[in-house]
């Protein structure tokens, strides 16, 4: 005969058994009732409206894409923005901080399936004369973080120093061995970044008599070339900096943090904190690092020409107003949007395998 207390211990048993399996039994349903995503679109700011005025990095996708489904997010920047066809669009916010908190929040969102989605950050961005033009195209396979670092004063730097911005765990510019634990680069899948440019190099873009009046006083052969689309890596920081000195660290600091096998092509300013994000993510099986592009476009030079200093150049940059503003922003949907389409029209097969082979 059981005694009262075994009795009892058995019913609570019994019951957290059966609340575990209601659990797992909603769990289930959650997961299953989750709406499927096929690529998120990643924009960083927007001029106004989502629709109608003059664009930010979001407008084109939702007149274009017919994003016409607007999703609540309250934990985010911006509502998102989906259509029929699978595609979400997520406004970040400008800067690292903001762009991680969106993606995030995206990212632990129960409202969504992303584990098969791709993710397509499309946004403009400066660019390195040397290696292309105002109104190009850049797919990165590397995305350099420029924030993560120890600084002396240009007024203090020891004269055999190149630099006073230093690796952050360095004593030294440029200190060997490297120490990337921080998030300092990250390197995406070769394969995929092949593919998208393979793709889109051929797809025409945007010129103007503005912009070649633009490009005409820089000699670097790349600067002069009408627009085009390539391969090209991405320093990422939250201070939006200027001028040829500023352009050799960049080139400097991407080569020392890839070693070697990164080129500094755009200057951008989300990247690193959406990649920390997806990177967490990935750990917890909520997305998958294979299927991620970034796509820079070119709205503005990083330095100014010979005889034209930083500081003057720097004072005719204001968003809204670059030369190649509108032109870029139509390259980086027009070459971005090629890759979208692809990816939902061929769902049958890139949903289990990407293009490259992965799984």
């Amino acid at each position: 005969m059981s005694s009262p207390g075994r009795a009892q211990r058995s019913l609570r048993r019994g019951r957290s058994v059966r609340m575990a399996i209601a659990l797992i039994a909603l769990g289930s349903v959650a997961r299953a009732a989750a709406i499927p995503v096929k690529v998120v679109v990643v924009t960083m700011f927007e001029r106004g409206a989502d629709k109608g005025d003059q664009p930010g990095e979001l407008q084109y996708w939702v007149e274009r894409n017919t994003l016409d489904r607007v999703v609540p997010f309250p934990q985010g920047f911006h509502d998102l923005r989906m259509n029929r066809d699978g595609v979400l669009a997520v406004l970040t916010g400008v800067g690292t901080a903001k762009s991680a908190a969106a993606i995030m929040a995206l990212g632990m969102d129960a409202r969504f399936d992303l584990t098969h989605a791709y993710w397509l950050v499309a946004g403009i961005a400066g660019i390195n004369p040397a290696r292309g033009s105002i109104g190009s195209a850049a797919w990165a396979e590397w995305v350099v973080d420029g924030d993560l670092a120890r600084e002396i004063d240009a007024r203090e730097i020891p004269k055999e120093w190149k630099t006073g911005y230093l690796p952050l765990r360095g004593a030294a510019p440029y200190e060997e061995p490297r120490d990337s634990s921080e998030g300092e680069v990250y390197h995406l899948e070769p394969g995929l970044v092949e593919w998208a440019f393979r793709l889109t190099e051929h797809v025409p873009l945007q010129d103007s008599e503005a912009m070649r009046a633009a490009r005409s006083p820089y000699r670097e052969a790349n600067a002069q070339r009408p627009p085009f689309v390539m391969k090209g890596d991405t320093l990422s920081s939250g201070t939006f900096w200027h001028g040829k000195l500023l352009n050799e660290w960049a080139t400097d600091w991407v080569a020392y943090h890839t070693g070697g096998k990164g080129g500094f092509v755009t200057t951008a300013m989300e990247d690193t904190g959406t990649l920390q994000s997806l990177t967490l993510l990935a750990k917890a099986g909520r997305v998958d690092l294979n299927r991620v592009l970034v796509l820079r476009t070119a709205s503005n030079y990083d330095m100014p020409p010979e005889g034209v200093t930083a500081a003057e150049n720097l004072a005719r940059l204001k968003l809204g107003s670059y030369t190649a503003y509108l032109p870029s922003l139509e390259a980086a949907w027009k070459v971005g949007n090629t890759v979208v389409e692809e990816l939902v029209r061929g769902w049958g097969k890139y949903r289990e395998r990407t293009p490259s082979g992965k799984r």
